[in-house]
């Protein structure tokens, strides 16, 4: 893709799944002055009618299949919000159908689910990235700038938790093993992606859980560990809200990220005397666009994947979201 593409008009998103996040996302959309969403695909016309009205999509573009929205020829992002297990085949669509792909979190139930489709989209040459809007936020970034500036000294430590309390309701998707639910995958990827930001990748794993009523993780403890003896402590839960916040700590300061760590939020930097540095961290909206911006940006730069959460990375996340599962005897849900 050149930039030559997006010359003088929006980029056209075209969304799979209308449930929630898709909704947010595209109320978020919506303050991009170079995006828009143009098409969504659902199961059925019913639901893709309701959120096409809310949305202003024309007739034409309200698809009753997720193969009728990848295919449509107004679309140059496909943005995949269906629930977790449908994640592969829904993104693999729009690949094969040579559109550039956003997948929500987590990006595949799998190490070898995600490797398909970053091998499908490189093959293709098309754009591809998991929506970790988390890691796009100002904050973040700003998160970024002050530890390569090196203000912290060595890293040590990085703490990081997502809990909240949810209704025991079997029905309900973080409850409901054959739509991906635990703690784990909708939850725990927020501190298991945050310390790979931070960290890297660990080459040591250790993870606890205790399971829910329905079988899938209700509350899992992990501590990563990497070369240079640097530890990650995090922790998710369905059983309580926590105060969701993080920490990343060095031998000369620490930054300390207020709850929730994951939205827009504040942040300090304390140097190892007391001193303290306060930043505020106001946006408008739910912080969602800064990941669709950064989809625009790389696409009118010709990039076919973020420098800001690159494909390998992703792997290696969800290698190590493998890892975590394997100890805590979590498996995949049947394909839908």
């Amino acid at each position: 893709m050149t930039d030559s593409m997006y010359d003088g008009r929006p980029i056209r998103w075209g969304v799979i799944g209308a449930g929630g996040i898709a909704t947010s996302f595209c109320t978020d959309l919506a303050l991009l002055p170079d995006a828009e969403v143009v098409a969504v695909g659902a199961r059925s016309s019913g639901t893709s009618d309701e959120f096409a009205d809310r949305f202003g999509i024309d007739v034409s573009h309200r698809h009753s299949s997720y193969a009728d929205l990848a295919a449509d020829p107004d679309v140059d992002v496909v943005y995949v919000a269906t629930p977790h297990p449908m994640h592969h085949d829904a993104a693999m669509l729009a690949i094969e159908a040579g559109k550039a792909v956003l997948v929500e979190k987590p990006f595949t139930m799998d190490q070898a689910e995600a490797r398909s489709l970053v091998e499908a989209a490189r093959a293709r040459g098309t754009f591809l990235m998991e929506a970790m809007w988390t890691r796009f936020l100002p904050h973040m970034a700003a998160i970024r700038e002050v530890i390569a500036s090196g203000r912290l000294g060595d890293l040590v430590l990085v703490t990081a938790e997502h809990g909240q309390w949810f209704d025991k309701d079997p029905e309900f998707r973080l409850f409901a093993p054959g739509l991906g639910g635990g703690a784990l995958p909708d939850l725990g990827i927020y501190p298991v992606s945050f310390a790979s930001m931070v960290l890297g990748t660990p080459t040591r794993i250790t993870a606890v859980s205790d399971p829910a009523f329905t079988g899938v993780d209700a509350q899992t403890s992990m501590i990563l560990r990497d070369d240079a003896g640097r530890h990650a402590v995090l922790t998710t839960t369905l059983s309580a809200a926590t105060t969701n916040g993080a920490a990343i700590i060095g031998t000369e300061a620490r930054i300390e990220i207020d709850p929730t760590f994951y939205r827009p939020t504040g942040w300090s930097i304390l140097d190892r005397d007391g001193t303290r540095e306060r930043f505020e961290n106001t946006v408008e909206g739910g912080g969602l666009r800064f990941q669709a911006a950064e989809v625009g940006r790389c696409l009118r730069a010709g990039l076919t994947e973020s420098p800001l959460l690159p494909l390998d990375e992703t792997l290696a996340i969800l290698g190590t979201m493998d890892e975590i599962r394997r100890q805590i005897g979590l498996t995949n849900p049947p394909t839908p």
